[in-house]
């Protein structure tokens, strides 16, 4: 294409496609203001790109029937990261986020970063080359690891649960191995964008919250992640709560949140009730075979995390609430703690529109908002011409 072809207006015009719905080049020029040659020259930059393809056409008025274009979402593929305490998963997605092919190996964080992100790159290779792919087809990598992260640096900063990762330059070691963009981000923020993307995708203001080893929570307002000034936004595990004012926490303080309600916390609540429970698998487990003991303990750890989110409500105003993590397993019994406190002590107008519900996505929120991390990045206006050797 001729350089008279802004990169700029195929961005405008793409962003207008990327969400899969056809439409003809009359309609596009309709919706940009731009002339019809002008939309026709970018289209076919645009097809020649492979970013999007021409689809079923639309109902003719008379004469020859329009042709309509939309996203193609194998144009090129994303490398999604889940890197947890314990384990890790790597996953190859398309355009909308969709998984093509995964892989979870028992890697632990603590092995260290180097150890960690050569397995990491390793099997992300291997998928592509099991999947037939090349390493040019992938745009970029999305990364959430267990930790705060200084975005968009992607450097983890004191991590409690990552030794040798403090400062560790995560997408520039990882793009020595695979010459993309690395997106990196703490994997409760990244959570919350893919419980968004696949649950509410129209809330624009959603709190997912985590409720496992620790607690905490991604914060979407005005459809953007909140991330704070050192990227630690959303740590509710650490806000006190009245009654647990003598209950010390690995931080160094007390009465925080997550000394009282995490997993941890309520399995030694039960073992000094005389109910055995190691960890909060024992807990979840206590739940569903019906021990009264371990349910009271997960209402209350409910009625906890919701007095913190009382004041997030206030705050945010959000129109999501939505429980994730692995003790979001006990059911409906924590989310009903959560719900008594909020809905009770909340102003009316904040809880009128308010959903307080379980996570949709399980324990897949994380590898599902890594590669929307890396869709956005790779997909946005400033990126696409790099991304997609499109005309500047």
């Amino acid at each position: 294409m001729g350089s008279n072809v802004s990169s700029v207006g195929v961005g405008e015009l793409f962003q207008l496609l990327r969400d899969g719905m056809p439409r003809t080049r009359a309609q596009l020029a309709k919706a940009t203001g731009l002339a019809r040659s002008t939309v026709a020259a970018r289209v076919d930059e645009l097809m020649q790109a492979g970013l999007i393809t021409a689809v079923a056409d639309a109902t003719s008025t008379g004469g020859r029937p329009p042709s309509q274009f939309a996203l193609n979402p194998a144009a090129k593929v994303v490398l999604a990261v889940d890197i947890g305490a314990s384990h890790t998963t790597v996953a190859v997605s398309d355009l909308t986020g969709g998984i093509l092919s995964e892989r979870t190996g028992q890697i632990e964080v603590a092995q260290g970063p180097e150890a960690v992100l050569t397995w990491v790159s390793e099997t992300a290779l291997a998928l592509m080359s099991e999947s037939g792919l090349g390493k040019d087809r992938i745009a970029a990598v999305g990364m959430g690891v267990p930790g705060p992260v200084e975005y968009p640096a992607g450097r983890p900063t004191n991590p409690p649960i990552m030794p040798g990762w403090d400062r560790f330059d995560v997408p520039g070691w990882v793009q020595q191995h695979l010459q993309v963009p690395v997106l990196v981000d703490n994997d409760v923020n990244i959570s919350a964008l893919g419980e968004r993307s696949v649950a509410w995708p129209k809330a624009d203001h959603l709190i997912f919250v985590k409720v496992a080893t620790g607690i905490g929570a991604g914060i979407v307002s005005d459809g953007r992640l909140l991330r704070g000034a050192q990227g630690i936004a959303g740590d509710i595990g650490h806000v006190r709560v009245a009654r647990g004012s003598d209950v010390p926490c690995q931080c160094g303080n007390r009465g925080c949140l997550e000394a009282l309600a995490s997993g941890p916390a309520i399995a030694r609540a039960l073992t000094a009730l005389g109910v055995p429970a190691r960890s909060g698998a024992d807990v979840v487990e206590l739940v569903k075979a019906g021990n009264l003991e371990a349910i009271q303990a997960v209402r209350q750890a409910g009625r906890d995390i919701g007095e913190v989110l009382t004041a997030s409500v206030s705050l945010l105003n959000p129109s999501v609430i939505s429980i994730g993590g692995a003790m979001a397993r006990v059911g409906e019994h924590l989310i009903a703690g959560v719900r008594e406190v909020v809905y009770t002590r909340s102003t009316p107008l904040a809880t009128e529109h308010l959903t307080i519900a379980p996570a949709a996505t399980a324990g897949r929120a994380a590898v599902i908002g890594a590669s929307m991390l890396a869709v956005e990045h790779a997909l946005s206006p400033a990126i696409l011409p790099q991304s997609f050797s499109l005309n500047g």
